[in-house]
């Protein structure tokens, strides 16, 4: 089996590239490569420049940002067919908002970002999809931000204790 007949069996797979046609899917299928990670390894870093989006396909991998005084902290755990690096479609950001490690064996879709945002601008169909999918992730984001702020302010003297 050809490479590009392995990335659209893999993205087939996804619940969400189910919605697209089949010319959508072709075009995406050509800008994706499947990579494979092990444990531990660092797919990206805060403040690196952009490249590609990734979907999970098989494994973890945690983001992470560093806050000082306490250093690289965990804020999310991407799990099977969800999207990280999103930031890297956007038309403004340029640079990693977090950093990326491999939590457990991971198997992914990279897409790259900048063709990404290109075939958005020629296929309005598709860049509509694409955006309103990335929306939902921006929005789950920010809902479990939102929980995990409300948590550690809930009680604040918890918190300074540890």
């Amino acid at each position: 089996m050809q490479e590009l007949d392995k990335v659209k069996l893999e993205l087939g797979k996804i619940p969400w590239f189910q919605e697209l046609q089949i010319k959508h899917l072709d075009m995406i299928a050509g800008i994706t490569q499947l990579k494979q990670a092990h444990a531990g390894e660092t797919l990206f870093r805060e403040s690196d420049k952009e490249d590609f989006i990734y979907i999970v396909l098989e494994g973890r991998v945690a983001l992470d940002m560093f806050v000082p005084p306490r250093g690289k902290v965990r804020f999310y755990t991407a799990e099977r067919w969800e999207v990280f690096g999103w930031s890297s479609v956007t038309p403004s950001v340029r640079q990693r908002t977090a950093g990326a490690t491999a939590v457990t064996e991971t198997f992914l879709a990279a897409v790259e970002a900048a063709k990404l945002r290109e075939l958005c601008d020629q296929d309005h169909t598709l860049g509509y999809l694409v955006m309103r999918r990335l929306a939902n992730v921006v929005a789950s984001r920010l809902l479990i931000t939102r929980l995990q702020l409300l948590d550690m302010f809930s009680s604040p003297e918890e918190n300074n204790a540890k």
